[in-house]
């Protein structure tokens, strides 16, 4: 390769190349994860959240290093699911700030910017783990600081080769480093992920033939009209048209300017949300009189990605329930704020009636088979009219996520409470009290929760070995909180040797959730079983009707 910069057009076909290379192994690298669960989504999580800016940055006509620096940064933010992906968020955010100060990307800008990402992911994980996606981009940074230190006229098609060589020499390193990958004879699949995107880059660079096109970038697919929140209600359709949009800003916006166009969109329809974030602002309203809410927008910068759609036509029931359940949410709510109100990522029609009688204002569908996003979380945000909003992920590849909403949101107080598991977050809304301040009622929940116990029981996808367990394909799990308790090939036999090893003498309640694919008959059998094999615990028993797992079990 002859040249030795990278302009914005070209840096731009790296990242589509990028983005177009890891989803295309998402499937290879979701087989990659240490648990052989039938929800191992490191693949789909990186590809989704990637994915959300390569749509941004397709859709761009004329690109400047700047714009599409805020496009990979915005979108990846708001579009990141499960720990990958918001980790690499963080890595594309990183390496964003640097790019954009400058109109082309040198072999010095490279190494800067590879550093940044490196320093800005490191500080969003709380507990950083070497031999992850973590390990892997370091790696490739350092290699990079090096060869110019080593040889400042170092090129670029040099420095981008030895990068992705070093990362992938560090990737395979990895089982080294995690005693857990080791065993299950896997490398960490976020690294993996990470050395996709590297290589997709690397060969956009090299000037290799690559179709750049991004499904979704010309129809404004955005996680926003995916949005999975539920609200509590059912109206008709009174505003018949979704509308959505990002204004590029050009003009100063404050709080002041967010909340006078909130109000007038509150004016002229309902379900609004309004995100913004460096230098861009993305819109969603339901309205009659789309045309009006351009001609507002317009009044503060060049619009892209605009969308409407008629919904009385298309008939689309989920995403009309979703709107009017929230529009009805937004009806009801007084113009001064409750003083609490909480979120929760919920699985299964029987879990979710239960956060609701519990009283929870806002269910995001998810967990264990797709991960909601940061926008999901932003959205499910804005539309709680509390000052003090709780969020409970249960789940611990979503807490990074709720983070991440968390320090976006700055009208309202969000506390997130680390649940990992559904029976921790019902057991962190149980142990609120209104009459205690947010921190004091954080406080309390954090450690109730870390009494509870889980064992979650589903079925092997691959051979493996992990945890001292020999595992066959098609074997029923016992899934605990930090390994795997019992496998067998009947799930009351791994639900019994769940339980007994969950359960110690201070265990008084067993709670019992059984999925969409078990009987009442057969979970009432397992009930009747569990309260013989621990005759001093109260055994309960309820509808969960989750996917994918047979039983969640607690012990508390």
């Amino acid at each position: 390769m002859s040249t030795n910069t990278i302009d914005a057009s070209l840096c731009a076909k790296m990242f589509l190349a990028g983005a177009k290379n890891l989803e295309s192994k998402k499937e290879w690298i979701n087989e990659l994860n240490v648990f052989p669960v039938p929800d191992g989504d490191t693949g789909t999580n990186m590809t989704l959240t990637i994915m959300s800016a390569a749509r941004e940055v397709a859709a761009m006509e004329d690109i400047t290093m700047e714009s599409f620096a805020k496009a990979v940064s915005s979108g990846s933010l708001r579009g990141a699911r499960g720990n990958s992906g918001v980790i690499l968020s963080q890595l594309l955010r990183g390496f964003t700030k640097v790019i954009r100060e400058e109109k082309e990307i040198t072999p010095a800008v490279l190494a800067a910017s590879l550093q940044k990402a490196v320093e800005t992911a490191y500080k969003a994980v709380m507990k950083p783990k070497e031999g992850t996606i973590l390990t892997v981009a370091r790696g490739g940074a350092e290699r990079a600081v090096q060869m110019l230190e080593e040889n400042p006229d170092t090129s670029l098609a040099e420095m981008i080769e030895e990068v992705v060589r070093r990362s992938e020499e560090v990737l395979e390193q990895t089982p080294e480093m995690l005693p857990v990958l080791k065993e299950a004879g896997v490398v960490d699949s976020g690294g993996q992920g990470l050395l996709q995107v590297l290589k997709g880059a690397a060969d956009a660079f090299a000037g290799k033939e690559i179709d750049y096109s991004i499904e979704g970038a010309h129809t404004g697919g955005s996680a926003m009209a995916a949005s999975s929140v539920q609200a509590p209600a059912e109206a008709d359709i009174k505003f018949g048209y979704c509308t959505e949009f990002i204004i590029m800003l050009e003009k100063e916006y404050t709080e002041k300017t967010e909340r006078e166009f909130k109000e007038f969109l509150e004016s002229i329809g309902d379900s609004i949300v309004v995100v913004s974030d460096d230098g861009i602002v993305k819109v969603h309203v339901h309205t009659n009189e789309p045309g009006v809410a351009i001609t507002r927008a317009l009044t503060y910068g060049s619009l892209t990605r605009m969308k409407i759609d008629n919904m009385r036509e298309e008939h689309h029931e989920k995403v009309i329930k979703d709107a009017e359940r929230q529009a009805a949410a937004q009806k009801a709510a007084p113009v001064e704020l409750k003083e609490t109100g909480f979120i929760s990522v919920s699985i299964g029609d029987g879990i979710g009636d239960i956060f609701r009688d519990l009283g929870v204002d806002y269910l995001i569908e998810g967990g264990q088979t797709m991960n909601p996003s940061t926008e999901d979380m932003l959205k499910a945000i804005e539309q709680v009219p509390a000052k003090n909003i709780f969020i409970l992920p249960n789940n611990k590849n979503i807490i990074l996520a709720a983070n991440q909403a968390q320090s976006l949101t700055k009208d309202k107080n969000i506390i997130v409470i680390p649940t990992k598991t559904i029976p921790q977050g019902i057991t962190a809304v149980i142990n609120y009290v209104p009459e205690k301040t947010p921190e004091e009622n954080a406080a309390v929940m954090e450690e109730e929760i870390a009494r509870v116990k889980t064992g979650q029981l589903t079925y092997a996808v691959r051979d493996t070995h992990i945890d001292d367990k020999t595992i066959r394909a098609g074997d029923i799990m016992g899934v605990g909180d930090h390994a795997i308790l019992s496998v067998g090939r009947d799930i009351d036999s791994v639900a019994l040797e769940t339980v007994k090893l969950m359960a110690d003498d201070e265990t008084e309640l067993i709670s019992i959730y059984y999925g969409e694919d078990m009987k009442e008959e057969e979970a009432a059998e397992l009930r009747d079983k569990i309260e013989a094999q621990h005759p001093d615990c109260d055994v309960e028993l309820n509808f969960g009707g989750q996917p994918i797992y047979y039983y969640i079990i607690s012990a508390e």
